[in-house]
């Protein structure tokens, strides 16, 4: 019976309720776990975040802060409450549709209420108004200039769906409609009802032996726990990683912990008990030791070793050779050298880790966010002892990946228990749980030295790298083995050498991060292209045109592109707005008086689309159904760059049939082939290219149906096919004809893996089919007194071959832009410190400035319809960019990443700034 003194009254999302709560309980956490309203997200607990908005009496409100008792009375709107019917609402939602507004979607329902919430009040808000309505909501996937036109143009959004061929066309994102009503499926947002909750014991410190007391009594000490699990109960191998032959990460550590957050038992049991459990009497016995906390101390020749096979601490290196860069130096006529370093970055997707499992017989389940089923798969059922066909992955939508999903996070705790106790088990990271023990960034320490004759070509570049990799393997071999092929950036340089090894230390693993090293890197050689560019007394971005890599010149690996480069055409591009800007500051600052400098800077990039020299497939498989419909099973998970959408485009256009002639069926690993990771810029290129051969596979099928020519159109109409071709139109019952065991009258299977070779002991090699590029130019104010740097303006110019949906790609651009833009002035994750979003800082709607993109379309052969990927480039170039133009405006050299207000102040004093 309810308990009404444990119940509030309310009215919510329109209707008289009656809220079964305690009064202090959070309000996110009633609305979702008691209502069952999971369009309120939960991203931080703390209010950091804005992701659980909700509307009380019509203002925007964190209801992670809200208690239930707080609401009595009041009237409570969520996303799923908000009504179509209300002109402003459906204006809205078409709006954010149409701008491309919801990427991954975690924020999209507290964005899309906070504007519900201005506009209902103010119909024409100015941009300041809306930044200052929408403050409180972060968003780690646009760059928020797409929520800002959606805001901006929402009583005058086109509805009107775009018609003809699909390639090309801004067509709305096919997952937008339930992200923007609060429908999309996040790992926290469903688990069987009768769910047991997952909790991880972690350690607190950075390397520790521990022991366990009695498990047993602890378990008989709280009634509602069901078992606690340590790394004896792992019935496979207590051991995971994403590159099998460095697997090295421990399910739950024995006997000795590597990294603060380690996980070192899991507590199984009733939700209401587990969540309430104090951990810190939990029975486990920490005896802390020395750690291991920089490079240097890891390499020290005392040091001890985190993994006995691997001398010095060194995981892995990696090595790139061509010419003779030490001699070319000692001839060149003008060197430049520096020395750069950044730190830890922190991923801060809004949706911490979660899912939950199920044991179906002999067989386990797992629905959970994750960027790699099949990767999953193969990893959970190593961990079990089982076959990989007895696992079964259900990826739900991913609230921002980024590269940190594509590891292990929830999934071997909730399949363990599942396995064990043939219960469902469910697991949701605490924000602190999640910054705590996911991958990072790598922290890197470069060293480069670049020469060039008088006329301004380069003769020679000699790069050093190292990174820290913390305490396990995860991404470390492709960071190190990445890097040495692109820090040269895409220009032609005849004479090269570039080494990089990755270290362990006693500190969270680094893994994947949006470039694998490549932003790192960049930082360091556009700076010095600077420094050699006015060294020479050249214009700088007259002199990256002047050295941009073209057809026919061989890359630092020896590999020779017949087409598909279209770097220099980037920064042909930004000549009109560098001219203008660069006039402007310098006027400026010839005129200033008071602490405000301008400055302008450029930066180059390029980067390898997928696996390096490494085999890399994707499979696509489709089937023509009786009724009509198109069937197309896209393995390749949506993180929120579109890969739902484009490469259904893309197989749209291949068959020669409508968008919405296709039934798309997301990634599930029973049904779906494998279309790899969703990572390294891989799915527009190597997914697109199996999504087209696909589409063209099964074309061939269905015009021999009427023996036509292979330009026939094709009419997929209710339970028939019409065939128009050269000998007029045929029209084919589909229901007459005989279907395959899955159901299909014509299926196909497609597989596209990209032409690479493996690279030889100098790096000499094909490592990547395509290669995208671009280049950004970053338009700043700094405050000499504070030390304050505001980016006004960022320009980007990218070759994506060609733009198979434009409106996403300038998507990928703009929020790529926003986290260049994060780690340039404000990103910095201290392992034991910086662990929330209130301390960790990630911009804001009120920092990012307005984004120009312009589109170069220079196609490559090897792409699906010319297309290259967009998600890693977008983000390499912005913050060199930002460092050159700091340089412009003040004329010091920042060499630590981020340069926060403590840093420049510090170098320009250090360097008689004032």
């Amino acid at each position: 019976m309810l308990d009404v003194a444990k119940s509030v009254l309310l009215t919510l999302n329109g209707e008289p309720a009656r809220l079964a709560a305690p009064t202090e309980e959070r309000l996110s956490h009633a609305l979702r776990e008691r209502c069952g309203l999971t369009g309120v997200k939960v991203g931080c607990n703390a209010g950091d975040c804005g992701a659980c908005t909700v509307l009380i009496d019509g203002e925007p409100v964190c209801a992670c802060l809200t208690t239930v008792g707080q609401v009595e009375g009041r009237t409570v709107e969520t996303i799923e409450g908000l009504n179509d019917g209300e002109p402003l609402v459906a204006q809205l939602r078409a709006a954010f549709h149409a701008a491309g507004a919801a990427q991954c979607g975690i924020c999209t329902p507290a964005a899309l209420l906070a504007a519900v919430a201005l506009k209902r009040g103010n119909p024409h808000p100015t941009e300041p108004e809306i930044m200052e309505a929408l403050g409180g909501v972060l968003c780690r996937c646009t760059g928020y200039r797409a929520i800002l036109a959606a805001v901006g143009m929402a009583l005058s959004a086109n509805q009107t769906p775009p018609e003809g061929s699909a390639v090309g066309r801004r067509l709305p994102r096919l997952d937008g409609a339930r992200k923007l009503s609060g429908a999309e499926i996040y790992g926290a947002d469903e688990w069987p009802p009768d769910s047991l909750l997952a909790r991880a014991v972690r350690s607190p410190h950075a390397h520790a032996e521990f022991a366990f007391g009695d498990l047993a009594a602890y378990v008989d000490a709280n009634p509602g726990v069901v078992a606690v699990f340590t790394a004896k109960d792992v019935p496979g191998e207590n051991r995971f990683g994403v590159i099998a032959p460095f697997a090295d990460q421990p399910v739950l550590a024995e006997a000795r912990a590597l990294f603060r957050g380690e996980p070192v038992a899991l507590i199984v049991g009733d939700e209401a008990v587990v969540q309430t459990l104090d951990l810190t009497r939990f029975p486990v016995n920490f005896t802390p030791l020395p750690a291991l906390t920089t490079i240097d101390a890891a390499l020290a020749e005392e040091a001890p070793r985190l993994h006995a096979n691997r001398p010095g601490n060194i995981l892995t290196r990696g090595r790139v050779v061509r010419g003779d860069a030490e001699g070319a130096l000692a001839e060149s006529e003008v060197v430049v050298e520096g020395a750069f370093e950044t730190g830890f970055v922190e991923h801060a997707y809004i949706e911490p880790e979660a899912g939950f499992a199920r044991r179906v017989g002999d067989r386990i389940e797992v629905q959970a966010c994750t960027q790699a089923p099949y990767m999953d798969r193969d990893g959970v059922a190593g961990i079990l002892g089982i076959a990989s066909e007895a696992v079964r992955i259900l990826p739900t939508a991913v609230g921002g990946g980024f590269g940190a999903k594509l590891d292990l996070s929830v999934q071997p705790f909730i399949a363990l228990a599942a396995w064990k106790l043939n219960r469902p088990v469910r697991m949701t990271y605490s924000r602190v749980e999640s910054m705590q023990s996911t991958t990072k960034r790598h922290p890197s320490r470069i060293r480069l030295k670049v020469g060039a004759t008088r006329d301004g070509y380069l003769t020679a570049m000699d790069f050093w790298a190292e990174f820290n990799t913390g305490a396990y393997a995860s991404w470390g071999p492709t960071v190190a083995n990445r890097v040495p092929v692109h820090a040269s950036g895409p220009y032609y340089v005849p004479n090269y050498r570039a080494l990089a090894r990755a270290v362990h230390t006693h500190l969270v693993p680094a893994g994947a991060f949006r470039g694998f090293g490549v932003p790192q890197s960049a930082l360091a050689q556009e700076q010095l292209y600077d420094e050699l560019a006015l060294k020479l007394g050249l214009d700088p971005l007259e002199f990256r045109i002047l050295n941009a890599l073209e057809v026919g010149q061989p890359t630092v690996t020896g590999q020779v592109f017949a087409d598909g480069l279209g770097f220099k055409r980037c920064l042909e591009a930004l000549r009109p707005r560098w001219r203008a800007a660069r006039a402007s500051a310098e006027a400026f600052n010839a005129a200033a008086t008071g602490p405000i400098r301008r400055g302008v800077g450029v930066a180059g990039m390029w980067y390898g689309c997928g696996n390096t020299s490494l085999s890399n497939p994707s499979t696509i498989r489709a089937g023509l159904k009786p009724d009509g419909r198109v069937a197309l099973f896209q393995g390749a998970v949506d993180i929120g760059q579109g890969s739902n959408t484009v490469i259904t485009q893309i197989f749209a256009d291949a068959l020669g049939a409508r968008i919405d002639a296709i039934d798309l069926l997301g990634a599930d690993t029973d049904t779906t082939p494998d279309c790899g990771k969703t990572s390294a810029s891989r799915q527009t290129f190597v997914t697109g290219n199996a999504a087209a051969l696909a589409g063209r596979a099964m074309r061939r099928q269905l015009v021999r149906l009427a023996n036509a020519g292979e330009d026939a159109a094709l009419d997929f109409a209710e339970g028939a096919l019409v065939i128009r071709g050269a000998g007029g139109e045929t029209r084919i019952n589909l229901g007459a004809l005989p279907v395959n065991s899955a159901g299909f009258v014509v299926e196909c299977l497609e597989t596209y893996d990209p032409p690479t070779t493996t690279l030889d002991a100098d790096g000499q090699g094909d490592p990547y089919a395509v290669f995208g590029s671009g280049a950004h130019l970053a338009e700043i104010e700094v405050d000499i007194e504070l030390g304050r740097v505001r980016v006004t303006r960022l320009t980007c110019a990218h070759d994506v071959g060609r733009a198979i949906n434009p409106t996403l790609v300038e998507g990928q651009i703009e929020g790529g832009a926003a986290q260049g833009l994060g780690l340039a002035l404000m990103e910095e994750f201290f392992p034991h410190r910086s662990e929330n979003l209130h301390d960790y800082l990630i911009p804001t709607i009120g920092d990012m400035p307005p984004v120009d993109c312009i589109l170069i379309e220079d196609p490559s052969s090897e792409g699906p319809f010319g297309a290259k990927g967009i998600g890693e480039q977008a983000l390499i170039p912005t913050a060199p960019a930002i460092f050159n133009a700091i340089h412009h405006a003040t004329g010091v050299r920042l060499t630590r990443a981020p340069a926060t207000p403590a840093r420049v102040r510090a170098t320009l004093q250090a360097s008689g700034v004032s």
